[in-house]
């Protein structure tokens, strides 16, 4: 590849590792203070099992409800409104936490909708509400990444089984579950990493020091007491433990990331009348999952007046929160593409060194947003006025976290083109601009749906603005948290409600971009 893009590509990825390091001299510099005793500490244990028990059940859960869905999905591609269902799919995955957060209290809290038929030892707050919330957010991403690997079933091995006439079981045994098997491990230990870094979803609903993970536990230490002893160790804690899953994740994961194209299926065995209706049901119950928090979200904003509507101060959060997206989405993919060229140089070179490479552009993956945030945090206070500069890191900090998910939408396509164009740019001898106006375009989808994922992402970023925001520029997901943790649960519906219809729009911009490149190129081919 040309030294300009090798270049280019290195001081990327040192970049990357340099914010690392210094979050990481920043625990090191006030590490002095801390001593072993402080792991023997009950109340750190505690928070530790709960961290952990509350992502173990919230992957099993997700990972098995997602699955019987996605097989109903894939099973009955003539269910009504399955296009849409799938785009809402899309939407709860990124939607921001806090406008959950805010459906679920209106609907579940203590005098929400269904609140009444759950009986009086009901309490949303805790574990109960900590696992609902994860359970919509991560249903939705396992439902697609399931129906993407079942569409990957050739329509060969079908028309053989029927000719073989292998039973339901044998068809579970011999063809979809080396399918899928080793995509619900990597999925269970995938939505485990994310629940374990949970933040926003524990701060709104723990209801206490009994129900907080490390990520919360480090907030709290930092912001309300200032403890900068007790936040280094549970921060520590924190690295050690996320580091370790996500090497094991490394390990056994395969494949690109959600992808925003579904596919198309044409032949599949008739399932019996009632495995259809089981479908039906699993089907239908997903919808009510899905909808009913926004349902909810939308009643409250009617039951607000024109007056409360036009005191709200949204116009300015909602800029921020717009503004600070727009800039990390754009910074995320540009930098995701520069890492990616050692890679690739590694690939095309078969150097042994290729993990390294791709290692270090995904090593943000380790460091959780409360670690990264608190290190920084730390070496920068002294230095600058964090009322000016605040913003500026929140943009920092929230495109070095996103850039393993641009990084892992990215890698298949870029080596897809590699092993495919890369002997023919170099007998033509392109220069790096013609490479660029071939390869561009070539990229243009997948470098769409990666800023879209990381557009949608950023904007409902919560953990790093709660450590750098500023009271003078606050973002609409912050809004949403103080106006919900005051009870003003009106306001923070109607903020919410302006939050979701951003991401819808996105979201469905986007799919309807997508159908259209589609058509097009379908005609292009037929003529």
């Amino acid at each position: 590849m040309p030294r300009l893009f090798i270049g280019l590509g290195l001081l990327a990825l040192l970049s990357l590792v340099g914010l690392t390091v210094l979050a990481f001299y920043g625990l090191l510099r006030f590490s002095s203070d801390i001593t072993l005793n402080s792991l023997a500490d009950p109340y750190i244990h505690g928070i530790v099992w709960f961290s952990i028990k509350q992502a173990a059940l919230s992957a099993l859960l997700s990972v098995v409800l997602g699955y019987l869905i996605a097989r109903a999905l894939y099973y009955s591609p003539q269910l009504r409104g399955r296009a849409a269902f799938l785009s809402l799919c899309l939407l709860a995955f990124v939607m921001p936490t806090l406008v959950l957060v805010t459906g679920l209290v209106a609907l579940l809290g203590r005098n929400g909708w269904l609140s009444p038929f759950l009986g009086a030892d009901w309490n949303l707050y805790g574990l109960q509400g900590i696992l609902l919330a994860h359970l919509y957010l991560n249903i939705p991403f396992v439902i697609r990444a399931i129906v993407l690997q079942l569409q990957a079933i050739p329509e060969s091995s079908w028309r053989l089984a029927l000719q073989l006439k292998l039973s339901p079981w044998q068809r579970w045994r011999y063809m979809e579950l080396p399918s899928v098997g080793g995509r619900l491990i990597v999925l269970a230990g995938f939505v485990f990493v994310l629940c374990f870094n949970s933040f926003a979803v524990v701060l709104a609903l723990g209801g206490g020091p009994q129900a907080t993970t490390l990520e919360v536990a480090i907030y709290q230490a930092l912001k309300y007491d200032f403890n900068i002893s007790e936040a280094l160790v549970l921060a520590w804690l924190q690295f050690g433990i996320a580091g370790v899953l996500f090497a094991v994740l490394a390990r056994f994961s395969s494949g690109a990331w959600l992808s925003p194209d579904t596919g198309t299926q044409r032949y599949l065995p008739t399932p019996s009348p009632w495995v259809r209706g089981v479908y039906v049901l699993l089907y239908g119950g997903a919808w009510v999952l899905l909808v009913l928090p926004i349902l909810t979200l939308i009643v409250e904003v009617w039951g607000l007046g024109s007056g409360h509507w036009q005191s709200m101060q949204l116009l300015k959060p909602t800029l921020v929160t717009l503004g600070l997206a727009l800039a990390s989405a754009v910074s995320t993919v540009v930098m995701a593409y520069l890492v990616l060229i050692p890679v690739r140089q590694a690939v095309l070179a078969r150097q042994r060194v290729y993990w390294l490479w791709e290692w270090l552009s995904l090593h943000n993956l380790v460091a959780p947003a409360m670690v990264l945030s608190v290190g920084i945090y730390i070496v920068v206070l002294r230095v600058m006025d964090l009322e000016h500069w605040g913003l500026v890191w929140v943009g920092i900090i929230n495109t070095a976290l996103l850039v393993p998910f641009a990084v892992q939408q990215l890698k298949p396509q870029v080596l897809q083109f590699d092993a495919q164009y890369e002997n023919l740019v170099l007998t033509l001898k392109l220069s790096w601009r013609a490479r660029l106006s071939v390869e561009l375009p070539w990229l243009r989808d997948t470098l769409g749906a990666a800023g879209v994922l990381v557009l949608l992402l950023a904007m409902g970023e919560v953990s790093i603005f709660a450590i750098f925001g500023t009271e003078q520029a606050t973002s609409l997901p912050w809004l949403i948290y103080s106006y919900a943790s005051t009870y003003r649960l009106p306001e923070a519906a109607l903020a919410s409600l302006v939050l979701l219809v951003l991401c819808g729009g996105i979201v469905g911009l986007w799919e309807y971009m997508q159908v259209r490149n589609t058509k097009v190129r379908s005609i292009h081919v037929s003529h």
